[in-house]
């Protein structure tokens, strides 16, 4: 299953839950490439899992957690048309890559059964936008950065 590539028309209902999956998730800069469309999973919707789709532009310094990441393009704009983030919070929706497919089923092995009563559009509060503009998992957050 592909989640879908944008938003949900509808605001999201926040609530948080820890994600054990992303954090520990090992994959590489070099599984991206420049021009992959990749979504970042927020949460689910309806029973699938939805989140912020974009285009891969550059290869970008993710001060965060110091460690190459991927500078990306949000077309939809917003004050954060562009932003950087690191490999483990993308999967693939420009092809059906193994890795994405196998960590996209284990997220939703994870997140779907705790939502099954609830239609809402959820975000799960796993992200947050640096002043630097770069994408940040709440589990990579360091004091001082």
């Amino acid at each position: 299953m592909t989640p879908p590539s944008r938003t949900p028309p509808n605001a999201p209902v926040f609530a948080p839950i820890p994600d054990p999956l992303t954090p520990t998730r090992d994959i590489t800069h070099a599984h991206f490439q420049a021009g992959d469309q990749v979504v970042v999973l927020k949460g689910p919707v309806g029973g699938e899992l939805w989140g912020d789709a974009m285009r891969i532009v550059a290869p970008s310094w993710h001060t965060p957690t110091d460690e190459d990441g991927w500078r990306l393009r949000d077309a939809t704009g917003g004050a954060q048309t562009y932003i950087t983030a690191h490999p483990r919070y993308l999967v693939h929706i420009s092809h059906r890559c193994p890795d994405c497919l196998i960590y996209l089923r284990a997220m939703e092995d994870y997140l779907l059964p705790k939502y099954t009563e609830r239609d809402e559009v959820i975000d799960c509060g796993w992200y947050t936008i640096t002043h630097l503009n770069q994408l940040l998992h709440v589990a990579d957050g360091r004091g001082g950065r």
